[in-house]
């Protein structure tokens, strides 16, 4: 049975941070941040704002927008790294608000490849028959482990959740392919400093390896969905940083106009980030009935992942 995406939905703080306000928070320009990130401003949650609140609101529009009800739902899963607790579980509490009485819920973290991890994990329920509808969410709150007295990694980051509902679809259509990676001995590069809690990340290294992995990752996924670059319509990139995903869109030999770039108005939202580029794809009339699509990305861990699927039902 193939699994593809039934519905879409999202969910952004109000506030928006541009790089004009961090001026006058650190030493930085909008120019230095727009010609090295791409990055013109980002979303940043209240205080009261947390994880959970951003996971529901975008679980709660993709169901509706899939047609279906909470009931419907057999297995939530938030793919995240800042939850309030340890357990419960996001995915405990969203299913609790949603009223999804009937669903299985967990977590899942992989930084910022969560979103393509949880995907390919519910896929997997929906293909062998055991489920049939499956919420994924990607939803990070980062600037509550953004160091505000670090310049070099606080103009990166925003808060935001995106979600889709996975289900059966037919025989093309769906996911075609994916590959999932792992690199713990690169986790010292991206982290999270025991002494303080806030985000770390060698930006150089971490540069190096992203280039190489997306552009690697991406072609052998789509090797393994029996497809060329010309095939290829869609290119839904993590949102961390334009210069690599330039750099991903130059390894597919591919135009600007198919790749996705919400990066200018959200910032790096971790697991969120390829989840929100890819609704708001849908959501502007950018994906039609089936176009292909590849969305790949990496994070902390070190991790990386690329799925192929071809849009419809």
């Amino acid at each position: 049975m193939n699994a593809g995406i039934l519905g879409v939905g999202k969910y952004t703080p109000e506030r928006i941070l541009t790089n004009f306000d961090l001026e006058k928070m650190m030493d930085t320009s909008d120019e230095w941040i727009k010609t090295r990130t791409g990055i013109e401003e980002r979303r940043i949650a209240r205080d009261d704002e947390y994880t959970h609140d951003m996971a529901y609101e975008a679980a709660k529009n993709a169901i509706e927008n899939a047609g279906l009800t909470p009931e419907d739902i057999d297995l939530i899963i938030v793919a995240t790294v800042t939850q309030e607790a340890n357990f419960p579980s996001v995915g405990n509490i969203i299913q609790d608000r949603l009223g999804a009485r009937h669903a299985a819920a967990m977590d899942l973290e992989a930084a910022c490849s969560g979103f393509t991890y949880g995907i390919v994990t519910g896929a997997q329920f929906i293909q062998t028959g055991a489920y049939k509808h499956v919420v994924v969410v990607g939803a990070d709150k980062l600037s509550k482990i953004t160091d505000w007295d670090d310049r070099s990694t606080a103009v990166l980051f925003g808060d935001g959740a995106g979600a889709v509902v996975l289900g059966p679809v037919s025989e093309d259509k769906g996911l075609l392919s994916f590959v999932l990676g792992s690199d713990g001995s690169g986790g010292k590069y991206l982290n999270l400093k025991e002494e303080n809690d806030k985000l770390y990340m060698n930006g150089r290294e971490v540069f190096r390896f992203a280039v190489r992995k997306m552009g690697d990752a991406s072609l052998e996924v789509l090797e393994k969905a029996g497809l060329q670059k010309e095939d290829l319509d869609l290119l839904i990139p993590h949102q961390a940083n334009i210069r690599i995903m330039e750099a991903s869109r130059e390894r597919l030999d591919l135009p600007e106009e198919k790749m996705i770039k919400t990066v200018q108005k959200y910032g790096n939202t971790s697991a969120s980030s390829i989840a929100l580029a890819l609704v708001d794809a849908v959501q502007e009339g950018r994906v039609k009935d089936g176009d292909n699509l590849l969305l790949v990305g990496f994070g902390g861990g070190l991790t990386w992942g690329a799925l192929v699927l071809r849009w419809g039902k």
